[in-house]
């Protein structure tokens, strides 16, 4: 475009608009990561648990509210899920 002679202003907007679908496509990427290891930690998490685990209404409610879950609150409920996990893996080891 420079070469071009295009006004520096247009091409600034260009980069812009690059930049602004660049960062969705991020947000985008992300949010499903996010999704998608939370929904693995929820599967294991209700297959950990033998029914009187002490975790099932933090289980149920995180399986509930996955799918309005915010981006920016999904690094904390896979926090969340990875600490349940956590605690059902030493209440199994104990008990078998």
């Amino acid at each position: 475009m420079l070469d071009e002679g295009k006004d520096p202003e247009q091409i600034n907007i260009q980069f812009r608009s690059i930049d602004k679908g660049i960062q969705k496509a991020h947000y985008l990427l992300l949010d499903e990561v996010y999704r998608k290891a939370l929904a693995i930690g929820i599967v294991k998490a209700v297959d950990s648990c033998p029914g009187n685990c002490g975790n099932e209404d933090k289980i149920e409610y995180l399986k509930s509210e996955f799918p309005n879950l915010e981006l920016s609150d999904l690094t904390n409920r896979l926090k969340e899920i990875q600490t349940i996990e956590t605690r059902l893996k030493n209440y199994n080891e104990k008990k078998g």
